[in-house]
């Protein structure tokens, strides 16, 4: 739990950087609620109190991640209430539960303040005066994502607003775009989930299969308001990647064995594409894995590994 506290920390910093302070106390306050309410529905639940085991604190952290760095303080308490009591313990408690708590707060977040939570988005800094941002506050400079460009105005707006090329590509993975909190670095997410299947913590089939359906279909039904045949882009201009390897990874809300991962995954991609095309969000990987997480059961049965044993009594 806490190496993967750990390889969410460079992404978390990054973000300060590229958004500013108000990141950090949206993410403190998410962590902070978490904990807290984990505290007391395990207490409420006459259930022993686990906050140290970090579970609760990544639930915080990807919470805080999958929100827009605008909003306010408040919506990550409620998130996390939502998260911690309702997706994880009312649902079983730890290691029983059938949502991804941290999507399961932020689809609540979505349903419940949906202005809020499509609308405050914020610009790289880089891309602002930085006295007029300190002066005018974080309405005056809200801006869209990619995601939303591509979805409302087409393809055409991206390019104008955002450019194309080696330099978008470039800024895109190093994480110089509007977006979620923690979704926007490709580079520091990959890197961070490279070393947790270095350490075996997870493998590569979930992400792999995530990721490559993503851009496959993409390629394959891209036009003239969805990438026109831009793989790459699809991949790097949402959450893609946060959700392939951080989110859809969940040692509870995934299947367990390998093939059962690859078609988890590649359903997670296909629903991601067609919530993106056909859907009235943008952005589709959140419900993509909820969707998911309630087929992973099943999975498991389609694809149960055969184990084969001798005859009893060694007869033929």
């Amino acid at each position: 739990m806490w190496t993967v506290v750990a390889c969410l920390i460079p992404p978390l910093l990054l973000s300060v950087f590229v958004f500013g302070i108000q990141v950090l106390l949206i993410t403190a306050v998410s962590v902070a609620s978490c904990v807290a309410v984990e505290a007391a529905s395990q207490k409420m639940l006459g259930r022993r109190v686990t906050v140290r085991d970090g579970s609760a604190v990544i639930t915080g952290m990807l919470l805080a991640f999958v929100i827009p760095p605008g909003v306010s303080p408040l919506l990550p308490v409620l998130g996390a209430v939502m998260a911690i009591y309702i997706g994880k313990h009312v649902l079983g408690g730890i290691g029983y539960n059938i949502f991804n708590p941290a999507l399961l707060g932020r689809a609540f977040l979505l349903a419940t303040f949906p202005v809020a939570m499509t609308s405050a988005w914020l610009p790289p800094l880089k891309d602002i005066a930085v006295f007029s941002y300190l002066g005018e506050g974080i309405n005056a400079v809200s801006t869209a994502t990619p995601l939303a460009v591509i979805k409302e105005q087409g393809m055409a707006a991206f390019t104008e607003m955002f450019g194309s090329g080696a330099s978008l590509y470039s800024s895109f993975f190093l994480g110089w775009r509007p977006g979620c909190i923690g979704e926007t670095s490709g580079f520091l997410i990959v890197l961070g989930g490279l070393y947790l299947m270095y350490r075996k913590y997870i493998t590569w089939h979930i992400p792999v299969s995530v990721i490559g359906t993503v851009a496959l279909l993409s390629w394959i039904f891209a036009g003239d308001t969805y990438f026109t045949g831009d793989p790459l882009l699809a991949v790097l201009s949402g959450g893609v990647l946060l959700g392939a390897f951080y989110m859809a990874n969940d040692y509870v809300t995934c299947p367990s064995n390998k093939i059962s991962q690859l078609v988890y995954g590649v359903g997670i991609g296909a629903l991601t594409v067609m919530i993106r095309l056909k859907g009235g969000y943008p952005e589709g990987i959140c419900y993509a894995i909820l969707l998911m997480n309630a087929m992973s059961p099943v999975l498991d049965g389609w694809f149960k590994p055969r184990r084969f044993a001798p005859p009893v009594g060694g007869g033929r």
